[in-house]
């Protein structure tokens, strides 16, 4: 049966591949095989994928960059589809780009064009364009949907593409529609920031990546925030500085431990497996709970 399947794949998709271990296209390096991975790198790849594992009744999980994602051991038991489509470029005062576009080059992009707005994105691993509309992506109080003009998407469900309005897109701190309703895929983006000096622009840039390399754990892989500073009495709060105030700072289970340097980190040792982290999640999530009374939400996705 399983190989009737990936024959029909391959007459609609020849590229397609079979058991993937998909801690190869994460950031966090861990995570089992998918039964069928495929990489989409245009809209019409992406409009066949989808169409054929609908055929096939085949789930199919959507992969940017691999960043924020959180792969179980046991893998992924139907069809991944890794976006590659991608493209950026600047047209007056606006911005366009495709989903599978990395935040740096469209922040690049952006300061090449005397563009302001995206500075805050350099430096961030893995992250893409399409995962950053998809979680809301946010830091140094500025949020990806600052200059969100609108946003191509395409519906599993009738296999139409479709723009959303940035009102349509229900953005809200660290999600959006698109995270809400599993059947939308996004494919493009369109920008309207600020234009500023293009040495300016830079400058912000470097600073925000060397912030991130000074203050970040890059050394060792992760996902990046594993959850979302909540808010109390209408502030908000770092999760980090709860989960310290816990004594969980240097926390290891297994290969996986609560990065001494930032402790809203989980990182990967060397060998650390999915159950290793949601071990730690969940410790986490109990302690501050009882040290803080916060009940703190996971920004990693679990796959």
């Amino acid at each position: 049966m399983e190989d009737q399947i990936l024959e029909k794949l391959k007459k609609e998709l020849p590229d397609v591949q079979k058991n993937i271990p998909l801690k190869n296209h994460t950031t966090f390096k861990i995570g089992g095989p998918a039964k069928y991975f495929f990489v989409a790198k245009s809209k019409e790849d992406l409009l066949c994928a989808v169409k054929i594992a609908k055929e096939l009744k085949l789930p199919v999980f959507i992969l940017g960059g691999g960043s924020n994602v959180l792969v179980l051991d046991k893998g992924f038991n139907g069809l991944v589809v890794k976006i590659e489509i991608l493209g950026c470029k600047a047209e007056e005062d606006k911005i366009f780009s495709f989903a599978g576009t990395t935040l740096y080059d469209l922040a690049d992009c952006a300061a090449e064009n005397s563009f302001s707005g995206f500075e805050w994105a350099s430096g961030i691993p893995g992250a893409t364009v399409g995962g950053a509309v998809y979680g809301h992506a946010q830091a140094f109080n500025e949020k990806v949907s600052d200059w969100i003009e609108s946003i191509e998407a395409l519906d599993i469900k009738n296999l139409k593409t479709k723009f959303f309005s940035k009102e349509q897109c229900k953005f809200s701190l660290k999600n959006s529609i698109f995270k809400k309703r599993k059947n939308l895929i996004i494919i493009s983006a369109t920008f309207t920031p600020k234009k500023g000096n293009k040495e300016e622009i830079k400058g912000r840039m470097n600073k925000f990546m060397s912030y991130r390399k000074n203050s970040h754990p890059v050394t060792f892989p992760s996902a990046g925030s594993v959850f979302v500073n909540p808010e109390k009495r209408g502030k908000v709060i770092r999760a980090g500085e709860l989960i310290e105030k816990a004594g969980l700072k240097g926390k290891k289970i297994g290969g996986a431990q609560i990065s001494l340097q930032h402790a809203n980190f989980i990182i990967n040792l060397g060998n650390a497996k999915a159950k290793d982290v949601l071990a730690l999640i969940k410790l986490v999530q109990k302690k501050v709970k009882k040290t803080s009374d916060v009940s703190l939400e996971t920004e990693v996705q679990i796959l």
